[in-house]
């Protein structure tokens, strides 16, 4: 198995780069999250890899993080995920937004994720439930689930970004009534 590859990179074509190792070309499949946090090509670069192999190809995925591989792992192990889509789902949100939706059991931020519907929402988070931080209670050791849920909903009926609003949720302390995190995260939200 080819759990990590070191070499230069040599082509970026997304979500494909390569990189070659002592003279051996390796395509690999990134996350955006991943691809916007490559080096310029020419340059050193390590990449945590998954090789998925299928009866018509063997394909390598590649990740910045421990954190991305970990959660592209539990992706692929949800019936009817595959690799490309748990790539996408991984170039829609990032592993802490993909916990926070998982956490609140919020169907609407994953089908936002361009392949997924709302009955691979449903299933997603029902298989994931436990693995992904889902069990915590909080988010970012922050506010209780129901009130981040509905924080989070006023914030984006608010026109805020889910990226946003989990960043303004963050300066939210802990044990705060619904109508008072919303009013800190939209202070936060004015001075980012």
């Amino acid at each position: 198995m080819i759990g990590r590859l070191s070499g230069v990179l040599v082509e970026k074509n997304p979500p494909q780069v390569m990189v070659d190792c002592n003279g051996v070309g390796y395509e690999v499949g990134v996350p955006m999250s991943t691809f916007y946090n490559l080096p310029a090509l020419g340059e050193k670069v390590v990449l945590l890899t998954h090789l998925a192999i299928r009866e018509d190809a063997h394909v390598l995925f590649g990740f910045g993080s421990e954190q991305e591989r970990k959660t592209f792992k539990e992706l692929i192990k949800v019936s009817g995920i595959g690799a490309r889509t748990a790539l996408s789902v991984l170039s829609g949100m990032s592993v802490d937004d993909l916990a926070q939706a998982v956490t609140v059991q919020e169907v609407g931020r994953l089908t936002k994720v361009p392949g997924i519907g709302k009955k691979t929402a449903e299933r997603m988070l029902l298989e994931l439930k436990g693995k992904l931080g889902a069990d915590l209670g909080v988010v970012g050791g922050v506010v209780h689930h129901d009130t981040v849920s509905d924080i989070l909903n006023a914030l984006a009926a608010l026109g805020y970004s889910d990226k946003e609003a989990t960043l303004a949720l963050k300066q939210v302390p802990k044990d705060v009534s619904i109508s008072d995190g919303i009013k800190l995260a939209l202070k936060a939200l004015s001075k980012a």
